[in-house]
């Protein structure tokens, strides 16, 4: 049987660790990888990561179209974009050469929440060439809304959700560290949050929806809020640098309402290098109800690492998927696959 053809878009921090995540697999291989930085253009992948292995060569390409001619990949890693607005020509053109299609995008872990008519088009050209198409991640796409689903699946009622993640940013690369107005003073903070060009957290609708829609609740608001986190002292990640007195991260807040009320409580401050003011990280769920259920995880689950899992994990089961665009919730539970890939193929 031959391995599962992978094509990495984007060759950042997230699509650099794919690779070296799927180097460690058993049955997929990487075909190609597109990416425009010149630092990489026309050297092997390999090299890029400065890896020894005996996978065959591939060339970085910046065309993706001359790429995707020469290439034919079953399923493409889409690591480019945080908005559907953004990754949307990029899916369209993946979709439209009949390959499955896995975006880090946070909007796309629920597309419909922020641009339900693009989320239609895709699913509209999913279905029409055959393919699947999936948005997921470690947040959006799991902690603060597939584990929330999940964990709820014990109680007989739920009567209120709180879900906080404490997490560094340190893993993430140089679009991260933009939205996030990682080393921006406060002037440009405030100067960026009056034009609407400040993202902050990308994904507290998609996840409140997520919830919502899978408990079968009908919201009647959304609110989130944004404030700045001030580093006291000198901070630098391998992507992102906060001089004293600049932004090392930001503090969001969101909620969802039901009746006026809130039913979802969204907590979570990120920021480079938490550690260095004495911020411990952490994951923590609280459901009200019967029975109630609290959940902790200390340290934080890696957010690098995590997205790059959940990507790469996801594979087989985005090959099984019927076409679409899909959510987490529509897919099997994502679990660490440590045998071959093609074994968990249906049609294998």
């Amino acid at each position: 049987m031959q391995n599962i053809k992978v094509f990495i878009w984007g060759f950042g921090a997230m699509g650099r660790g794919m690779a070296e995540m799927l180097l460690t697999k058993k049955g997929v291989e990487i075909v190609g990888v597109c990416d425009i930085h010149p630092d990489l253009v026309g050297k092997d992948f390999k090299t890029a990561l400065d890896i020894k292995t005996d996978h065959p060569e591939v060339i970085i390409e910046q065309d993706v179209d001359k790429l995707l001619a020469n290439v034919k990949p079953d399923i493409a890693l889409l690591c480019t974009d945080s908005f559907v607005a953004g990754a949307f020509p990029k899916i369209k053109k993946v979709v439209e050469h009949k390959i499955d299609c896995i975006s880090t995008a946070e909007e796309m872990a629920y597309p419909s929440a922020n641009a339900p008519e693009l989320a239609k088009k895709i699913d509209s050209l999913a279905k029409q060439h055959g393919v699947t198409v999936l948005g997921t991640g470690i947040n959006p796409g799991f902690i603060m809304d597939l584990l929330v689903v999940a964990l709820s699946g014990v109680m007989s009622d739920v009567s209120h959700i709180e879900a906080k993640r404490v997490n560094s940013l340190s893993p993430f690369g140089p679009v991260v560290m933009h939205e996030q107005g990682v080393g921006i003073s406060l002037e440009a903070y405030e100067s960026r949050t009056a034009s609407h060009d400040l993202a902050g957290h990308v994904g507290f609708k998609e996840s409140v929806m997520m919830i919502a829609d899978a408990l079968g609740v009908k919201l009647d608001g959304f609110e989130q809020q944004m404030k700045p986190i001030v580093t006291t002292i000198d901070r630098k990640s391998k992507y992102g640098e906060a001089k004293k007195g600049t932004l090392a991260g930001i503090n969001m807040t969101g909620q969802g309402l039901v009746d006026g009320k809130v039913f979802i409580d969204m907590f979570h401050p990120q920021q480079i290098e938490p550690e260095m003011e004495g911020t411990h990280t952490g994951d923590y769920i609280k459901l009200t109800g019967t029975p109630a259920v609290n959940m902790a995880i200390q340290p934080e689950v890696d957010g690098g690492i995590g997205t790059i899992a959940m990507c790469v994990n996801m594979i087989p089961h985005v090959l099984n998927a019927r076409p679409g665009l899909k959510t987490m919730i529509d897919l099997p539970v994502p679990r660490a696959i440590l045998g071959d890939m093609r074994d968990l193929l249906e049609d294998a």
